[in-house]
Order: C-alpha cells, then sequence, then structure tokens
C-alpha cells in the first residue's frame, strides 16, 4: 500500500493542552457505572453494567497500563519518586473501583435480596445448605484442584490472565518435615462462578453460592494435617497485546496462534485480592509478580465481578430486565421479495438494531443462492465463535461461487475465533487473504459480483459495525446496502488493492484510509473554517466512538476559533476540551450511553446550502487514520442523507436523558432536564419510531 499523505500539523496560535486519554477512558466507565446505580433502570441490568465496568477495566489494563507499571518500576529501581502520571491514574482507578464494589455491596446485593435473590456467603448458608455445599466441592470441585506447597521444588506456579486463585500460609510440616508455608490454589476455568442451590434448598427463593466461597469453606480440607491461618483469593491481571513482527514472519497464522498461547503470562499489571488479606500474602504476591504496592487492588467481594453476569443470565425474573425488543424487519426492504430488484430503484439503509441484521444475512442469502451471482467478497473484522454469516460463506462456495475473504487475523481479543475461520474456510476451497502488512482491515465492506442480461453487475454492502448478528442487536450501526455504479466500483478496487497489493485508482466517492482518508477531513474541517471567515453559515456535526488523534483535534479547534459551530458526540474517549474560552467556545461535545452500545460513525460538514455527510468505519483515533484500512463513503440520496442527519445526529443532540456534556476541566456532567418526565431519549425515540413503521408496514 503506498504512503499515506503527510500532513503539516495544524496549530493554534498558543497551542491548547489537551486532554489525558487514559483518564477520558476512566471517565468513559463511570458513565457506564452511572447506569449501575440508576433506580430507573431494572436491577438485573444494572448488575450487567457494573459487569461491563469491570470487564472494560480488565481490557484497559491489558492494553493501556504496561507502559505505566514499567515506568513505576524503573522509577523504584532508580530510587526516585513514583511518576505523578501513574500516581493519578491509580488513584482514579482505585477510587472507580472502590465505588463499585460499595455500589455492589451496599445497593444491588440488598436490592436483589428484596426480590428474594440473594449469593449466600458460608456464614449465612444453614446446616442443610452448607451439607448440600460439602457434597457439591466434594464431587465437582476437589477432583479438580491441585494444591501446589511452594519450595525450591514447586517454584510459583505460573498463574494465567484473570484466572482465579487461592493464597494460604500454613503452620505446621508437610508430609516430608519441610516447613514450607505458602501454598497456591488455582480454580480451573472450567468451574461456574455462580452455583444456583436447588430449590428444595431455596424455597421461593433464587439462592446461589460462588465458587470462591465454596473453596473457601472447604480450603482446610486441601491441607490435611496442616491448619490454614491465613488465605486470600487473588488475580493477576497481564499485558495481553499481541505484538507481532508482520514484516519478519512467513506465516502470520501461525505466528499468531503461537503468541496466542503466550498471551495468558506476560507482563503482570494489575494484582486483585481480597481486602482481608494479610500484609504477609500481599506482599508475598506483590514479589513475585514485580508489581508496585500501588498496582494491588483490594476488593470487598469477588475479584471478578465479570463473572457475576452469570447470575443474570441464571435468574428468570422478567420484572428486572428491560422490556424486550424486536427489532423490526428493515422497513425499506420486504421480506421475500428480491434485494437485488429493490437495490435497483434506490439505496437502502438499515439503522440497528432498531431494524433487524436479518436483511444484510438475507442480501447474503440472496447471493449464495442466486445462480447468476458469480463472486463474493467481504472484509471479516469480528464476527463472533458461532457465525450464520460464515455458514453462508461456506454454503456458497460448496455451489462453486467464487468467494474471497479479507480476514483480520489481528482484531483484538478476536484472534483465535478469526483464525478458526481462516482456517475452515481455506480448507474448503476460499481464497482467504489477511489484508496488508502493517496494517489491520477494519473496513466493513461485502461486494457481489452478478451476471445480468449478459453483463457485469456489482452490488455493495458497506457498514460502520462489524458483520456480528450478536452484537448487531445491541450496538447501533448503520448499514448501506446500494448498486450505485460508482460507489460499488470503488469497492470492487478496493478488494483488488487489499488482495493484490495493486495501485489504488482514483476512487469516485470512496475514502480509504491510511491513503487519504485523514488528509481529506482534515481538508473538509478546514475548508468549514475558511467559509465561515468569508461570512458563510457553517456547521459541523460528528459522531463517533473516540476522538484522540491530534491533528484532527486541532484542525476541529481551528475551525471553531474561524466561527465554525461544531457538535461531536463521542461516546468514550475525547481527548479534545471544550468550551474553553478563547479556544473551543464554539465546540460542543456530547457523550451518549444507554440500554445499546452507540457505535456508528457519522460525519455531517455544512457552509451555507451545500452540505454533505459521510458513513464510516473509522473513529477519529490516530490508529485508525494511519494503521488501519478504514472506509468512508457519502450518503448522496437526499432523503437517506435527511433520514441519517436526523436519526443519527438530531436526536443525539437532543436528548435529556442518557447525554453528558465534556466541560472544559475534562469532567463530564449529565445535560439538564434528566429528571423531567417527558425528557428525551435519543434510543427510545428511535424504538418507538420504528415500532411504529413496523406496525404501520403493510404485510
Amino acid at each position: 500500500m503506498a504512503t499515506p499523505h503527510k500532513l503539516t500539523p495544524v496549530t493554534t496560535p498558543e497551542p491548547l493542552a489537551l486532554l489525558d486519554r487514559d483518564h477520558s477512558i476512566l471517565a468513559f466507565n463511570e458513565r457506564v457505572l452511572d447506569w449501575a446505580g440508576r433506580e430507573d433502570v431494572p436491577l438485573l441490568e444494572r448488575l450487567r453494567y457494573l459487569t461491563i465496568v469491570s470487564s472494560n477495566l480488565d481490557e484497559f489494563f491489558e492494553v493501556r497500563f504496561e507502559p505505566h507499571v514499567m515506568a513505576r518500576r524503573h522509577a523504584m529501581q532508580r530510587g526516585l519518586p513514583s511518576p505523578a502520571t501513574f500516581d493519578a491514574l491509580v488513584a482514579s482507578t482505585q477510587d472507580l473501583v472502590r465505588r463499585q464494589y460499595e455500589l455492589f455491596n451496599t445497593v444491588l446485593m440488598p436490592a436483589f435480596d428484596k426480590h428474594g435473590v440473594r449469593v449466600l456467603s458460608h456464614g449465612e448458608r444453614n446446616l442443610t445448605q452448607r451439607r448440600w455445599v460439602q457434597q457439591y466441592f466434594e464431587q465437582e470441585v476437589q477432583p479438580l484442584l491441585v494444591p501446589v506447597g511452594l519450595d525450591p521444588s514447586h517454584p510459583f506456579p505460573q498463574v494465567a490472565n484473570k484466572s482465579l486463585n487461592f493464597i494460604v500460609r500454613l503452620t505446621g510440616h508437610d508430609a516430608f518435615g519441610r516447613k514450607n508455608e505458602v501454598a497456591i490454589v488455582k480454580v480451573p476455568r472450567s468451574l461456574p462462578r455462580i452455583i444456583p442451590l436447588p430449590a428444595k434448598l431455596a424455597g421461593k427463593r433464587k439462592l446461589f453460592v460462588s465458587i470462591s466461597s465454596v473453596i473457601r469453606a472447604h480450603l482446610q480440607d486441601l491441607f490435611p494435617g496442616r491448619e490454614v491461618t491465613e488465605f486470600s483469593q487473588f488475580r493477576v491481571t497481564r499485558h495481553s497485546d499481541l505484538a507481532v513482527d508482520e514484516e519478519d514472519v512467513k506465516n502470520l497464522r501461525t505466528a499468531l496462534r503461537q503468541g496466542l498461547q503466550h498471551r495468558h503470562y506476560g507482563e503482570a499489571v494489575r494484582l486483585e485480592v481480597s481486602s482481608g488479606c494479610s500484609a504477609f500474602l500481599s506482599a508475598f504476591l506483590e514479589a513475585q509478580f514485580e508489581l508496585p504496592a500501588e498496582a494491588v487492588f483490594r476488593v470487598h467481594g469477588p475479584v471478578n465481578l465479570v463473572r457475576m453476569s452469570q447470575m443474570v443470565d441464571l435468574v428468570d425474573l422478567p420484572g428486572l430486565r428491560f422490556e424486550p425488543y424486536q427489532a423490526s424487519y428493515p422497513h425499506q426492504l420486504q421480506e421475500g421479495a428480491s434485494i437485488f430488484d429493490r437495490l435497483k430503484q434506490s439505496d437502502v439503509l438499515i439503522h440497528q438494531p432498531y431494524e433487524s441484521f436479518e436483511g444484510v444475512l438475507d442480501f447474503l442469502r440472496e447471493a449464495v443462492n442466486d445462480p447468476h451471482v458469480l463472486a463474493i467478497k467481504q472484509t471479516v473484522y469480528r464476527t463472533g465463535a458461532n457465525s450464520v454469516l460464515m455458514d453462508l460463506l461456506r454454503e456458497a462456495v460448496r455451489r462453486g461461487k467464487e468467494v474471497t475473504v479479507v480476514l483480520e487475523l489481528k482484531a483484538r481479543f478476536d484472534e483465535e475465533a478469526n483464525i478458526n475461520w481462516a482456517e475452515m474456510l481455506e480448507s474448503i476451497g476460499a481464497q482467504v487473504l489477511y489484508g496488508v502488512v502493517g496494517l489491520k482491515t477494519h473496513a466493513k465492506m461485502m461486494l457481489i459480483t452478478r451476471r445480468e442480461a449478459g453483463k457485469i453487475v456489482r452490488y455493495a454492502h458497506l457498514s460502520t459495525g462489524n458483520y456480528n448478528p450478536g452484537t448487531a442487536r445491541l450496538y447501533t450501526d448503520i448499514s448501506h446496502l446500494t448498486a450505485d455504479r460508482q460507489l460499488t466500483a470503488d469497492v470492487d478496487h478496493v478488494f483488488v488493492h487489499l488482495t493484490g497489493q495493486n495501485r489504488l485508482p482514483r476512487l469516485n466517492r470512496l475514502l480509504l484510509a491510511p491513503l487519504q482518508l485523514h488528509r481529506k477531513l482534515m481538508e473538509k474541517i478546514q475548508a468549514l473554517g475558511e467559509a465561515s471567515k468569508a461570512g458563510q453559515s457553517t456547521r459541523l456535526v460528528a459522531k463517533m466512538n473516540a476522538l484522540t488523534d491530534e491533528p484532527l483535534i486541532h484542525a476541529l479547534i481551528d475551525a471553531g476559533r474561524a466561527g465554525v459551530k461544531i457538535d461531536l458526540i463521542v461516546r468514550g474517549a475525547c481527548m479534545l476540551p471544550a468550551q474553553v474560552p478563547g479556544y473551543t467556545e464554539n465546540i460542543r461535545v456530547r457523550s451518549v450511553v444507554g440500554r445499546f452500545l452507540e457505535h456508528s460513525r457519522v460525519f455531517y460538514f455544512q457552509a451555507n446550502d451545500t452540505q454533505s455527510l459521510y458513513l464510516s468505519s473509522a473513529d477519529w483515533m490516530n490508529r485508525n487514520m494511519m494503521r488501519r484500512v478504514e472506509l468512508a463513503w457519502p450518503v448522496t440520496d437526499p432523503v437517506l442523507r435527511q433520514r441519517v442527519l436526523q436519526e443519527c445526529l438530531d436526536v443525539y443532540l437532543q436528548d435529556q436523558t442518557n447525554a453528558w456534556e465534556l466541560q472544559p476541566n475534562g469532567q463530564y456532567t449529565r445535560v439538564s432536564g434528566f429528571n423531567r418526565k417527558n425528557a428525551i431519549s435519543a434510543q427510545a425515540t428511535l424504538m418507538k419510531r420504528y415500532a411504529a413503521k413496523d406496525a404501520n408496514k403493510p404485510k
């Protein structure tokens, strides 16, 4: 792929200090945690949001924290003070975790108890329940546990990333007369973390026990003849971002599979222990993992709140969940009718999850089953371990169609599933490629080539989100189906560029990263600034998941100073300080956190009566612009453009229920009107709108 166009950095006359990315990520998780504390949210959903925060923090430590730990470790070795950035980040993270467990213990668990749902500790279990737990331990748990007493021939065992373990301190001597006082007990991942008690022991209630409390109650049984004097559950988080030198390996798939074997044993970056863990055991673990004391998190409860999501799935009380939402079939399509014929009339947009992803699957199904379809090309970034889409591609190969898949092996934490899909597709004759060396293929596109009346006709699907039917029910995204000749020709050129590594011809409508997307966005922002200086009415509205690319941020600041009215809807990390006097008075930044994960990327530019609107797979991050293959494409149909403008931008700028506004100091405050009876919720508005469309659609 050609070298990306180098831009001259755009700076303000007096550079404005940008916000810290890591603290902005933590601020996003505070907004997610807010959902767990809201009394208007059903109780099981509140617990789910709490577990989402834990999952997000796991990834934060796995991906973002290692440089901070290394800096702290080097300072310790040189006798220097702890880096201020490390201290500030740890303090913010420790505070977030403290509030998380406080909410879990003092709000959510007592609320569940009122509904007859309880996780019983050993002390709360009656004699009959204790006997059942003991039998469960002896039959299901103990046979899988291997206590390891530590001595010179039994060093500290390898502890996998995010695994549950116990550390115990023992009195007396072992069977060989040695005083090895510390032992480790690993808890296999195959054991469920939340175990329901039988109905005969629970009565009319829903009672559970945690695997940690089951093992804790019977630790002594694992060390006959010795006394357990101290113990704690613990969990270590390790740096898990795979690093593979693609230019130095002959087979990327093989190298990644080998790397996956080592991911669970990367550099330790965080240690979680029970709040009552003794100073001796805590110091012992710190030394083993070479962690500073600040990286130890003492928690009052399960060291892995993520696994509490199992309880969400086990409790069958509909009143404690969101009202079920049934996505409507895409209203521009007719079930059972040919999508190819429909696209000959005009483009189709599908707004997920308000409209079903089934429309995209039906597009592919029709291609698979149509004898006139010659070839199917598709990119795959995340599709999940069980994928209807992959089954359809397999069937397409069986039917003799040319199937080409550009599959991204390095999709973070989906590497193993994607490697397995790659091997399956290759084994049946599909052409599988892994994109461009040094770049992740993050663009979402599908191209169908069909013979019609002796001519080759193309149909395409472009999307802001992944080809994953599961997340399509939970993430807001836009799917764009088209037979537009210019757009489909562009998609074909991009596929040929990715597969053949050929020079990319001039594209008609698509913008491609890392070649020109970043430059074109900069030009569009700067053009609005010039138009505003010339007295034109200008507006920029952009919706994305993260804003961390510094050149784009400074371009936005300059445009705002030139008079452009800018509204940014950024779900997660944002490094642009909004509403700073003299710099960003014209820039508002809001984040919307709701029932669905906001995932669509939409960019709108307007100067007087001239307007353009783009959909994209890319966030405004340096990695998306420079180290990934990404797409942005215009919505040229005026009706569809107005629909996207209303449904993806306008209604979110009016949200009074789930929106937060970024303040100049980097803090987020909830928008006014939250407590009003008729406060607007963007997602609720769209759910109602599509339900009404579905009800009025001819059957």
